[in-house]
């Protein structure tokens, strides 16, 4: 981590400092380059990461499921801890290896890298301290891996593998414009091989995905754009269930990434 990182992408340099080091470091106010930080780690082996950074910036950034989900992912193998920090810097990393200014210039992007050991130490120890003092996020989006294993578990290999056919097809999943949202998507694919609402519902709220209430509130609304319809199925004791299958405005026998392209045109 001692030496300067010129000329790179943001990426690049969070890439190569993460790779050279060797222990627990943290990372501090990455701002915007919170997802981009969150993409690295997923594509290598990191050491464990402390992350301080501005409540506002964790929590807009975990509105897009798929860095939340990845996140959870990272936080669940303890590779990832993330608390909340208010104080004004550029974008470091803090080791005890180095210490590394990530310094944006136009179209540049630089890491700019310290081998003195005093200030080393006398910065890790600073930041040592604002953890102690900062603030756990908790994050509300379960681990991928869980999504994905409880999903096959509960509806089976063919729901499982269209929602991650249908997550793959976007950079972002928010909902409100910017991609389609996990509800929506689990839905969709429900639809695509005629589950319950009931079950996947279920499921939703069982894994942390989101409420029944919000399944209900969302199959609601793809129900008024045309994308799902359903189907009574009769039980033995209580009212009857409803069945989710596609609706005209949604491509018949569709691939799950033809079906997620239709609903974002649909829905946006």
């Amino acid at each position: 981590m001692a030496t300067n990182l010129l000329t790179r992408t943001i990426e690049d340099v969070l890439r190569e400092a993460l790779s050279d080091a060797s222990e627990e470091l943290f990372v501090v106010n990455p701002g915007e380059s919170l997802g981009v930080l969150i993409g690295v780690m997923k594509g290598i082996d990191t050491p464990a990461v402390r992350l301080l950074a501005a409540d506002g910036n964790l929590r807009d950034t975990m509105e897009d499921f798929i860095l939340a989900s990845h996140a959870a992912d990272l936080v669940d193998a303890d590779a990832l801890a993330l608390r909340t920090f208010e104080g004004e810097s550029n974008t470091l990393l803090v080791g005890g290896g180095g210490v590394i200014a990530v310094v944006e210039a136009g179209d540049h992007v630089a890491g700019l890298a310290t081998d003195e050991r005093g200030f080393i130490e006398a910065a890790y120890e600073s930041y040592e301290a604002e953890w102690e003092r900062a603030t756990p996020f908790s994050l509300r989006t379960p681990p991928l891996g869980r999504v994905q294993r409880t999903l096959r578990e509960s509806l089976g290999a063919h729901v499982a593998g269209d929602f991650d056919a249908m997550l793959s097809t976007m950079d972002t999943a928010r909902g409100d414009g910017d991609g389609l949202d996990e509800v929506t998507m689990a839905l969709l694919v429900a639809a695509k091989n005629q589950e319950l609402l009931y079950d996947i519902s279920k499921w939703g709220e069982d894994v942390g995905v989101a409420s029944k209430a919000t399944f209900s509130r969302t199959k609601t609304e793809l129900e008024a754009a045309g994308l799902i319809a359903t189907e009574k199925v009769p039980i033995d004791v209580g009212r009857p269930r409803l069945r989710l299958v596609l609706g005209e405005a949604s491509p018949q026998d569709p691939d799950a990434k033809l079906l997620a392209t239709r609903a974002a045109t649909l829905l946006h």
